[in-house]
This record gives structure tokens, sequence and C-alpha cells, in this order.
């Protein structure tokens, strides 16, 4: 069956179209963190969604699975090739379509890499709100498949808030042509968010419409420290009031996370003595600078003299900026400075569940795991997304017991084992704590309706 399909394949597109052997490069086949997989039976980059629509058709007919590929910024092994499965890459898909200012839409291809299109509308004195990170190689499809939230959810709202129409294709090779270029359509189900979030599961986006937004004149970033968790709950308070709707960011970092990152990770440097319990981002932005600036430093002048805050820093320039969400952005490059042995969460939670959650994986981390064991947290206050990355001794691997004691203590907390990175492979088993059977199961329905041979990025959030 493989080489009659490949055979197939190579009989429908041309050379440069269809990967195999020593062809296909090790980044299809190798995650973040540079472990390698074996190689997909094939890798398949088209250009356009006919040809996804005729590639899908044929993997359909003869029961081949496929995995679909972005940028590879995935953090749970969702686009990692399965033995027997192709991979579809939407490398080459990556063309921005249109950019409609008057509309406040843009129409693009899903390869495009995220900041490309960020820069693309800016020329035009817009911006796509939607920022993270892995900003320069992840994909607007990879976006759309994980629901991606970011830095400025606060204001603008996930992934799917952001998305006003979608062109997909089904496992059969179906095209569900949706790209509309309007907010309100209440014309039925809407379809489109069957595939925002769902991971590549019930089908492959290929464009998208999606909200854009005036450029803001002013962009005002600020750095606080604060004594207690407490504390970042007042100023939450405070800035929505004060700054109302020209709040863009509101970032958490406990002490342990901005104490060392700005210690370890290379270009990082502390705008704030690295002593304090806890340390807020701000940013707030708007069309009228002036009017930006004064209501920020009226706001920080209230906190502090109510001793919401013991110390604050805005930013005078662009640099300055940068250099203040560069501490917040090098979570990554802090994974890797602290080395092996530890394991990264990704949670959201009610915000005053917050502290007392965190309080929990840090001691359960010493009593369970090992007395010299630590958790760095750090996360988007403003939405209730927390990022946990729970550290032990480099003796024996103790992963799997590690994410069974994080993942069962925000079960306690009633959170969710996946705020914005998706569930893939990793998260499956842990599933069951954030979703009742009922619900898993009703996902499975609607995965035997669009993909009946389960050819679709199988095994993925749940088994069929």
């Amino acid at each position: 069956m493989p080489a009659a399909i490949i055979d197939d394949l190579r009989a429908a597109f041309d050379a440069t179209t269809v990967l195999t052997g020593a062809d296909i490069d090790a980044r299809y086949h190798t995650d973040m963190a540079g472990v390698p997989v074996a190689p997909p039976l094939a890798v398949i980059r088209p250009r356009s969604t006919e040809e996804v629509s005729k590639f899908l058709k044929l993997c359909h007919q003869a029961r081949v699975p496929v995995t679909t590929q972005g940028g590879m910024t995935g953090l749970v092994r969702a686009t990692m090739p399965l033995p027997g499965e192709m991979v579809l890459s939407m490398e080459r898909m990556n063309a921005i379509e249109e950019v409609d200012t008057g509309g406040g839409v843009v129409v693009t291809q899903t390869g495009v890499p995220l900041q490309r299109l960020q820069e693309h509308v800016g020329e035009r004195g817009f911006m796509f709100p939607l920022d993270l990170g892995a900003r320069g190689s992840c994909t607007i499809g990879g976006n759309i498949s994980t629901n991606a939230g970011g830095n400025r959810v606060i204001r603008y709202g996930m992934t799917r808030d952001l998305v006003l129409g979608l062109e997909a294709v089904l496992a059969d090779g179906t095209v569900l042509k949706g790209v509309r270029k309007y907010i309100k359509n209440n014309t039925g189900i809407d379809l489109k968010q069957l595939f925002v979030g769902t991971e590549g599961t019930l089908g492959v986006v290929t464009r998208a419409a999606l909200r854009i937004f005036p450029a803001p004149a002013e962009q005002q970033v600020a750095l606080c420290a604060l004594a207690s968790f407490g504390k970042v709950r007042a100023l939450l308070d405070l800035a929505r009031t004060r700054l109302g709707g020209d709040l863009t960011a509101f970032e958490v970092m406990w002490n342990e996370y901005y104490r060392l990152t700005t210690e370890l990770v290379k270009g990082v440097a502390a705008p704030l003595p690295t002593s304090h319990p806890f340390y807020v981002l701000l940013e707030s932005s708007g069309s009228d600078a002036e009017r930006i600036r004064n209501d920020l430093e009226e706001m920080l002048e209230q906190a502090l003299e109510q001793e919401i805050i013991l110390d604050a820093t805005i930013a005078n320039s662009g640099a300055a900026a940068t250099a203040i969400w560069k501490v917040r952005d090098s979570s990554t490059e802090l994974g890797r400075a602290i080395g092996p042995n530890s394991v990264g969460f990704d949670i959201s939670l009610a915000i005053d569940k917050m502290e007392a959650f965190a309080d929990t994986i840090k001691s359960e981390l010493k009593t369970k795991i090992d007395k010299d064991a630590y958790a760095i947290v750090f996360g988007h206050a403003g939405d209730g997304n927390l990022h946990v990355n729970a550290k032990y001794p480099p003796t024996v691997d103790r992963n799997e017991e590690v994410t069974k004691l994080v993942y069962g203590i925000t079960a306690d907390f009633a959170g969710s084992i996946s705020a914005e990175h998706g569930i893939g492979l990793l998260k499956r088993p842990y599933l069951k704590l954030s979703r009742t059977e009922e619900e898993i199961e009703t996902m499975r329905t609607l995965k035997r309706a669009l993909d009946p041979h389960h050819i679709l990025n199988p095994g993925r959030i749940f088994t069929v």
C-alpha cells in the first residue's frame, strides 16, 4: 500500500511537491527539543487548496494517515509523524492575498509565519494583534489549529476571536469555502469554529480571513515590582479601571522566573532589582500618545500611593520597551538554560486561585518529588493563563511523576490542562481531567462524521 500511494502521488504532483527517502529533511520529523522520530512515508508540499484537496482525496481512498505541519513550534508533539503517516507541509502556501484596511481584514494562506503577517499589515498602518514568543517561526495555520493566545488576549481575545472566515479541506478532499470578510453571519452552524483549536483532526485549514486593527500610535510598557499576589490582583483591578480598553497586556512573573531569566539568559537585563516576590509587565496602547502615557503614569502613581506596587519603571524608548518584553518572551531560552530534568506546563484557572495553585505546586514538588525541586511560574494573569516549569535534580527521570502531580493539582483547582498549546499526543492521557466523558465522546462523534477513516492527525487529542 505505501508504494502504491507514493506512485499515485508522484503521478499527481511534480517532483518538488513529493519528497521521499533521503530527500526528507530531518526538520519534518524532529521536534523543538531536537528529538527525532522515524521519517514519514512522504512529505507533500502543496501550493494551493486544490492541491491539498487532491492529496487528501488520494489518502482518504488509500486509508493512509496524514499529519499537517506548519512552523513546528508546537509543544505537545501533535505534528510529529507517527509510523506509517504522511506529512502535509504547508510551508509553500505562504501568500498574503489581500489587506482590506477599510474592512479591517487580511486574507492569507495559512503557511504564512505570524511575524511576516504582522509586518505586512504593519506597513499599511495596521496590526494583527495575536502575538507570542514563537512569532518568527509559528504559522497562521498552527495558530488557528491550536487557538493560540499569547500576550494580548486581555484586549483582543484568542485566535478564534480574530477569525472571520476559513477555507478548509475535509479528509475526503471536500473543500469548504468559508473565507468571508464580515463579523455578523448568523446563517446556521458556524462551521469555521470546527477547525479552530482542533489541531488538524477535523480538516486542514488552507486560507483564512482575519481581523486587523489600526496600529496604535502609542504603546507604553511598564514593569512593576510587587510584594504579594494579592497586590498583583489589586494592580490588575486598578489597571482595568484606570486604563480600560487601552490595557493590552498584563503579564505576571514570580520571582524565580524573573531572577533566573535575567541571570541565565544571555542578552536579557534586569530593569528592576531581582529581590522582589512578584513582577508585572503592563502594556497600554492607543491613538492619543500623550493621554496614553499620562494615564499610565497616573495609574502607577496611584498604585505607589496605595502601596500596591513597590517599584516601577516605564520604558522611555522603543528599545527600552523591547528590553522589558524580552524578559517575558525568554521563557524558551530559560528552559534551555536551566537544562534537562524539567517539565513545562500551560495551565488555565480562575485568577483568584492562582496563588494557592502555585504554592501547592511548589510545596508538593518538594514533598513528593525531591526536596530540591522547584517551580518557575509566570503567565498571562489578565486572562487566567499560567505557565509552569517544574525543575528537579538530574538524578532519575521523573517527568511522568511530575506531570501526573501537576495535572492532578490542576484538576483539584478546576483548571484546564491546556490554556493555549493544545493537547496533541503528550496531554492526551490527561484530557479527562479537564473535560467530561460526555464532552470527549461528542468530540469523537464529530471526528467520525468528518473523518470516517481517521486519517487526519489520528490519535491527537483523543483516540476514536
